[in-house]
């Protein structure tokens, strides 16, 4: 048997692995980011009714059900990876995908339930696809940039969303909302496909773990992680569905409605490089920590005060650089916690963790406004969860300076200049996981990279 280190050569820490993190980015500008514009078409639904007798709340599942759907597929997609390999996952996808948006150019306005067929439930399996077979991806190149990486890639969803947003508005109204959608699905199929072929993973070269392996729910640091992900759902989704409709709530203009979503996609594009910058600077997760704080923060202290079009596009920026931290942050803080092995079998079940916040967010935000009679509720809830995450990551970093405290006792490194191959430092990590749960407070505010 090979040694763990012949097993898994340390990752180049760049080189190729830009061209793969450029290609993410992009995969996820016409995934989560055409996702994101989803409030455009929300917007045409209701001001022109365009599916008669449809309501609020079922536009709102339709948004919602596109990611869940997207979380749910996970499994399938990790098999379908663990057996063919990527770039067979990314095609199904593709095929998936842009089969969603020539399907919702005909649906019939007369049954909305087609509409939840297609832009929801078939969107959210391509868009599933794609993401969980190129999510890890960038990771496997890095170590020292992994977090800078992985925040470049996450950025496209962002930046994407801007784009989608203004194209997919000028669209509807210059061309229809038929061609729209074919010219999305077109730019998608596009776009997507030569990524693809593009991109390369180093799975077979790290020995990459394609499992549900559901051991991992027996760690209480994983079940930490899976924590910040499931409160950070509850938070993210309604804030982006929501703003532009508090915007219209507080007598805002459609269009300056629409300029608000765009701002805080906007926000999430400038706002994810610089946490993965940071993070390898100052720590993985006590950058993750202190950017969802962040979040609790501006809509305690900026959104609930936000009344005026200028106040609220300041909410809209500053909030959406932080808004999207977990997606910034999930792969690099899981390779803390479970290791680079286990990267792909972890973020798995995270995503089937998160399928219930994400189906169920927006509605309940929904309901709290219609039952108090304004948003004032919503917001408190979006802090609230924010507030809950940032208090998982907090624990989560406790658990790993014990972690580190441990490795250090053992085997004679200081806890701040661990430095040894990426498969030996796993391999400690294994062995000092049971220790790490047990030891005390006094070590966690002591600064240090983490």
């Amino acid at each position: 048997m090979p040694s763990p280190s012949e097993a898994s050569p340390p990752p180049p820490n760049g080189g190729y692995g830009w061209v793969c993190t450029l290609c993410v980015a992009l995969i996820n500008a016409n995934t989560w980011g055409l996702n994101s514009s989803y409030g455009v078409f929300l917007a045409h639904y209701l001001s022109n009714d365009t599916f008669p007798g449809a309501t609020y709340l079922e536009y709102a599942f339709v948004g919602g059900l596109s990611i869940s759907c997207a979380m749910l597929v996970s499994p399938l997609a990790t098999l379908s990876i663990r057996y063919y390999g990527s770039h067979v996952t990314l095609s199904i996808g593709i095929v998936l995908e842009t089969a969603s948006l020539l399907a919702a150019s005909f649906a019939d306005e007369r049954q909305i339930w087609q509409l939840f067929l297609s832009q929801g439930v078939c969107f959210g399996f391509g868009m599933g696809f794609l993401f969980v077979a190129s999510v890890g991806i960038p990771p496997q190149w890095f170590t020292t940039k992994r977090s800078l990486a992985n925040g470049i890639s996450s950025s496209g969803s962002g930046f994407g969303g801007l784009v989608y947003s203004l194209a997919a508005g000028a669209m509807i109204r210059s061309i229809g909302l038929a061609w729209c959608f074919r010219v999305l699905a077109i730019s998608c199929f596009t776009v997507n496909t030569v990524c693809t072929i593009i991109i390369r993973d180093r799975n077979k070269i790290i020995g990459s773990r394609h499992l549900l392996d559901i051991k991992l729910f027996k760690r209480p640091e994983f079940l930490l992680f899976n924590g910040y992900g499931f409160f950070s759902m509850l938070g993210y989704i309604v804030l982006i569905f929501s703003l532009a409709d508090y915007a219209n709530r507080i007598g805002l203009t459609a269009s300056q409605a629409s300029v608000i979503s765009a701002i805080l996609n906007l926000g999430q594009g400038l706002g994810r490089p610089p946490i993965g910058y940071f993070s390898d600077s100052i720590g993985r997760i006590t950058m993750a920590g202190l950017t969802t704080s962040l979040c609790a923060l501006f809509a305690f202290v900026i959104w609930i005060f936000a009344k005026s079009y200028a106040v609220l596009i300041l909410y809209a920026l500053f909030g959406g650089t932080v808004a999207g931290t977990f997606w910034a942050t999930a792969a690099p803080v899981a390779v803390e916690v479970v290791g680079l092995r286990d990267l792909p079998a972890a973020l798995n079940l995270e995503w089937l963790v998160i399928v219930l916040p994400c189906t169920f967010s927006q509605p309940i935000a929904l309901q709290i406004a219609s039952s108090t009679g304004g948003y004032l509720g919503t917001q408190l809830f979006v802090a609230v969860m924010y507030m809950a995450a940032a208090l998982c990551v907090l624990l989560l970093r406790r658990w790993k300076v014990d972690q580190l405290n441990e490795i250090a006792r053992r085997d004679g490194y200081h806890p701040n200049g661990i430095s040894m191959a990426v498969s030996e430092f796993e391999a400690h990590e294994d062995t000092a996981r049971p220790t790490g749960r047990m030891t005390e407070w006094k070590e966690f505010w002591k600064w240090r990279r983490i």
